[in-house]
């Protein structure tokens, strides 16, 4: 493997390391928000969950949904919380009494000192909705809706930069699924209204869901041509699970990843060229994650309940390697990949855990602690001559798969390095010429033993980052010996502005 400090990817956007709230089971009620609880405070926010969200290193949160928000009622979500609806949530066959709100997003957002990314309901309402919240939500005054946002307790505007239109229209899962061109045209006047409200928003138009959907072949190329000229985004959701127990063809679902950017971007060009713009859309890769919920007789849904546990499996160290590896990908597309959203961050597929006594971080945790605290400056793109391995989906891969960052301001470094092959360690050995005088600051592995142990509260040591001695740093030559189905992060210090390593 070569590393060169010439051979940039791009800068890495801290937007990057974002997440995703939406009322689905027991993310929102029960997760992060519990009013009456002795473990929240006087807003009903639940102070233990909130301190693991800082710790984790979350900088966007993505919100109100997902499938909740294209039956959402944005309205029914303002004002005094004893005079809001009690709705039926149709998504995800829960009830919802609107106490968690717009206002209570915000402010649970700014407490925690991460940026607030809408999405609007194009699924039952549409584009008169749609500029409603935005100027309730962003004008400072001086208008009805603007002056009920004050009158609700809100003296200055959201400032709600980031707004996605709409949520996965192509799924017929989703409340007012349309074909690609009902759902391009919709949410190109949608957003050509919403440019007229302020120019510079930053506005995510939905992409290809799943490739397994009939209308996957056409619906980028058919939405990207209506909207091209309007979105600054093009959305890439996708899950990934573990199937059969076929570990060595999980720890390459970032394969997937990469193929699922690499259309997107193909599909934005090419509309790009054919409507003669000059313009190149980013990705927001707004919902990705591991997704492990294998029940083979699931629960029905039987009833309306606030709180209803939905994918609130355990995860595994396997389920830990694929997440980093998932961020390996998001790394190399750092030109194109500037928004990216874990999907979900609590109890809901997510990597905190929470019961009404006490919360815990699952296996996925670390990961995306490390990346998102070490992961910053260029992403550099590195030079791999590897063996590969066979997987069932994907075919014949590289054996190991690397991404490399370098922060110059901090003099820093760091090879998130991931080994797929599920039996055997491999020692890797990465050229520095770049770099004749760094030093190596800390090498840690998480995996490389049993692909299944976990993370539980009573045993919360099950998967955590560990010591990687394997690390051996030798002039310009960094020699690493990665154990099977394992994810390292290597550090080293590099010669920074300031001054020498």
């Amino acid at each position: 493997m070569v590393v060169d400090r010439e051979q940039a990817i791009g800068r890495i956007d801290r937007r990057l390391f974002g997440s995703f709230v939406e009322h689905l089971g027991r993310c929102v009620y029960g997760g992060i928000y519990a009013p009456g609880s002795p473990l929240s405070d006087e807003h009903g926010f639940r102070q233990d969950v909130a301190t693991l969200i800082r710790d984790l290193g979350v900088t966007v949160v993505r919100y109100p949904g997902g499938n909740f928000v294209s039956g959402y009622r944005w309205v029914d979500g303002v004002g005094p919380r004893d005079a809001r609806p009690s709705r039926l949530n149709l998504a995800w066959h829960q009830t919802d009494p609107n106490s968690f709100g717009l206002h209570e997003f915000v402010d649970w957002s700014r407490k925690l000192g991460v940026e607030p990314m809408l999405a609007v309901n194009l699924g039952t309402s549409g584009i008169a909705e749609a500029l409603d919240l935005l100027e309730y939500s962003n004008h400072p005054g001086g208008t009805t809706l603007s002056d009920r946002r004050l009158a609700n307790g809100a003296a200055r505007p959201f400032g709600v930069r980031m707004w996605c239109l709409g949520n996965e229209p192509d799924g017929p899962w989703q409340l007012g699924h349309k074909t690609a061109l009902e759902y391009g045209r919709l949410a190109a006047e949608t957003a050509r209204g919403m440019r007229q409200f302020d120019e510079k928003l930053e506005l995510v138009v939905a992409g290809s869901t799943a490739p397994w959907l009939p209308s996957s072949v056409d619906w980028d190329r058919i939405v990207l041509e209506e909207t091209v000229e309007f979105a600054d985004y093009v959305a890439v959701h996708i899950y990934v699970e573990e199937v059969d127990r076929d570990i060595q063809t999980f720890l390459a679902s970032g394969v997937e990843l990469d193929r699922e950017i690499e259309r997107a971007i193909a599909a934005a060009d090419a509309a790009a060229k054919k409507r003669g713009v000059d313009r190149k859309l980013a990705v927001s890769v707004d919902e990705w994650g591991v997704w492990r919920d294998r029940d083979p007789n699931p629960p029905t849904f039987e009833g309306w309940p606030l709180e209803r546990r939905i994918g609130e499996s355990v995860y595994t160290a396997g389920d830990a390697v694929v997440t980093g590896a998932l961020i390996v990908s998001l790394l190399n597309h750092a030109d194109r990949v500037t928004c990216a959203c874990q999907s979900l961050l609590v109890n809901a597929g997510a990597p905190i855990r929470a019961e009404a006594d006490g919360v815990w971080r699952q296996s996925i945790y670390h990961p995306f602690q490390l990346a998102a605290r070490h992961a910053s400056g260029t992403a550099l793109r590195a030079t791999i001559a590897a063996p590969e391995i066979d997987t069932s989906k994907y075919g014949r891969v590289a054996e190991i798969d690397v991404a490399a960052t370098l922060d110059e301001e901090q003099g820093q470094l760091v090879l998130f390095l991931v080994n797929r092959n599920a039996s055997e360690a491999a020692v890797t050995s990465v050229r520095l010429g770049s770099w004749p005088d760094a030093r190596l600051a800390e090498a840690l592995v998480i995996g490389g033993g049993d692909p299944w142990e976990t993370s539980t509260r009573e045993h919360p040591e099950g998967v955590v980052p560990r010591k990687l001695d394997e690390a051996v740093l030798d002039g310009d030559s960094l020699e690493v010996a990665l154990p099977p189905a394992s994810w390292s992060v290597v550090r080293l210090a590099t010669a920074s502005k300031g001054g020498p390593p």
